[in-house]
C-alpha cells in the first residue's frame, strides 16, 4: 500500500494552477497539500493596489494554509519543519532556496522546470525556447541542488511548439503537461521507486531574466528567427519598432516566404496579404499578424492597418537583438 505524501507546494505563478487542482482533487490520491508557500502580496496595475497572487487565492479557496515569507529565514525553515512534510514541490516560486530548507522534507525538495533539461536552465525557459525557434519543449521534474537547474532528473513531459504559438500558448500547454508528469511520478516517489538520473551538463544551455531591451528587432536576421522572437517575447517584453514616430508592438508573426530571394533593403514593408503585414528580412519574407499601438488593443493586422496605414516601401528601423540563450550561465 502506498502512503499518502504530505506535500508542501511552493509557487507564485498561475502556471501551477492546473497541477494544484489535480493535487487537491479526487484524481491524485497519493498526496495531500498541507501548505502553500508563495510570494507576499504585491502592488498591481496602474492603481498599485496590493493584491494576492493567483496561488494564494487558490490556497485560500481550498482552505489550505498559506505562508508568504519575504525571506526564507531560519524561522521560516522551522515553520516548514513543523508541517512534517514528506516532500516539497516547487514551480515558479521566485525565491532561491537555502540548502537546509531544501533538505527539511523527508524526501527532499523537487522542482518542476519548464524546459527539457539540460536545455534552457535559468529564468525564462518558455520565452527563450519559443524565441529560439524550438519546435518542442517539456516540463521536467528534478531534484533541487545548489547549482542553477542542474539537479538530477526523474522524468519529463514533452510539449509541441506550433508555428503560431506564442509564449502564452506554450505556457498553457506546459501547465497542463505538469499533471500527467506528476500523475506518473508521485506514486513512484511514495513507493520509494522514483529514479533520478544526472543531467548531461556538457549539453546545458542557459537563459536569463528578460528585459524591455530584448524586444528589439534586427530585420537583417532571417524571417524565421524574427517570427520566433516576436512570438516568444509576447506578451512581455514584446517586440516592437517605431512606425511613423509611434512605438508599435508585434504580437504574432510567421514566415510568409521562406526563400532567401534578393529582397529589398531588410525591414522594408512589401505590402500585405489576407493574414498580415509583409516585411523583407535578411532571408525570407516576414508576416506580422498582430499589432498594437500605445493605449490600443492588440489587433489583427488588417484591422490595425485600417486605422494606422503603413504603405509599401516604408522601412522599419533595425536594432541589435540581445542574445537570449548561451552555452554558459549569464552574468548577473
Amino acid at each position: 500500500m502506498v502512503n499518502t505524501l504530505r506535500l508542501v507546494f511552493l509557487g507564485s505563478d498561475p502556471i501551477a494552477l492546473p497541477l494544484l487542482d489535480w493535487l487537491d482533487g479526487p484524481g491524485c490520491g497519493v498526496a495531500e497539500v498541507v501548505a502553500v508557500f508563495t510570494q507576499p502580496d504585491r502592488p498591481v496595475g496602474r492603481g498599485q493596489q496590493i493584491t494576492a497572487n493567483a496561488i494564494k487565492r487558490w490556497a485560500e479557496a481550498h482552505k489550505i494554509p498559506v505562508l508568504q515569507p519575504a525571506k526564507l529565514t531560519e524561522d521560516v525553515r522551522a515553520q516548514l519543519a513543523a508541517l512534517q512534510p514528506d516532500v516539497s514541490l516547487v514551480m515558479a516560486y521566485g525565491h532561491i532556496l537555502r540548502d537546509d530548507f531544501i533538505s527539511t522534507p523527508r524526501l527532499g525538495t523537487l522542482n518542476l522546470h519548464t524546459s527539457k533539461l539540460p536545455q534552457y536552465r535559468g529564468a525564462s525557459p518558455i520565452q527563450s525556447a519559443v524565441a529560439n525557434g524550438e519546435t518542442t519543449t517539456a516540463v521536467t521534474l528534478m531534484r533541487i541542488v545548489r547549482e542553477l537547474d542542474a539537479g538530477p532528473v526523474a522524468d519529463h513531459e514533452p510539449v509541441a511548439i506550433g508555428p503560431l504559438d506564442t509564449a502564452v500558448e506554450v505556457e498553457g500547454k506546459l501547465a497542463a503537461a505538469s499533471v500527467p508528469l506528476m500523475a506518473r511520478t508521485l506514486p513512484k516517489l511514495a513507493a520509494a521507486a522514483l529514479v533520478f538520473t544526472d543531467q548531461n551538463h556538457a549539453a546545458a544551455t542557459y537563459c536569463r531574466k528578460l528585459a524591455k531591451e530584448d524586444g528589439a528587432l534586427d530585420f537583417t536576421a532571417p524571417a524565421a528567427a524574427l517570427a520566433a522572437r516576436i512570438n516568444g517575447l509576447f506578451p512581455w517584453p514584446a517586440c516592437a519598432t517605431i512606425i511613423n514616430g509611434v512605438p508599435v508592438k508585434f504580437g504574432l508573426a510567421d514566415v510568409a516566404v521562406d526563400v532567401c530571394a534578393p529582397w529589398q533593403n531588410p525591414g522594408t514593408v512589401a505590402g500585405t496579404d489576407p493574414n498580415g503585414l509583409l516585411v523583407t528580412t535578411g532571408c525570407g519574407l516576414l508576416r506580422i499578424r498582430r499589432l498594437q499601438r500605445p493605449g490600443g488593443r492588440l489587433l489583427p493586422a488588417g484591422e490595425f492597418l485600417r486605422g494606422f496605414p503603413v504603405g509599401p516601401g516604408y522601412v522599419l528601423p533595425s536594432r541589435p537583438m540581445p542574445a537570449l540563450v548561451s552555452a554558459q550561465p549569464f552574468r548577473r
